[in-house]
């Protein structure tokens, strides 16, 4: 059996929360500069820093970490909150890819890395919520 209370979460793991900044803050820089990423950058608003800071406040409570987004929104119902966008494949994989270059940039390991992209694509893949 293991103990579950010695084992470290992600968000101890990755560093806390200095590096949950810099993951969502490399996230939205790359997907605001790389052409590869624009279907899923015109589904934001000019500034992204509203989007930015709700992705860190989820992934920190997701990670295992301050649960931030729940204490200041609620429950994150992700699907609902993200079905007034045409989201399908083309930007399931966009978001994801996007991610993946996120994480190998701010240094993620590779075991931590697998791990997050498995859960990452599973959940970009339930916000589908149009055909292609």
């Amino acid at each position: 059996m293991t103990d579950q209370a010695n084992t470290p979460t992600t968000y101890e793991k990755i560093g806390g929360e200095a590096t949950v900044a810099k993951l969502t803050a490399r996230f939205y820089e790359l997907m605001d500069t790389t052409s590869h990423f624009a279907e899923l950058r015109a589904m934001h608003p000019a500034d992204l820093s509203g989007s930015r800071d709700k992705l860190f406040m989820f992934l920190s409570g997701w990670f295992g970490g301050p649960d931030l987004f729940v204490e200041k929104f609620g429950h994150p119902k992700l699907r609902a909150r993200h079905m007034p966008f045409a989201i399908g494949t083309k930007e399931r994989d966009q978001w994801v890819a996007c991610m993946v270059l996120a994480m190998e940039d701010v240094g993620l390991s590779e075991d931590v890395r697998k791990v997050l992209l498995t859960n990452f694509f599973n959940t970009a893949d339930f916000m589908r919520n149009k055909e292609g």
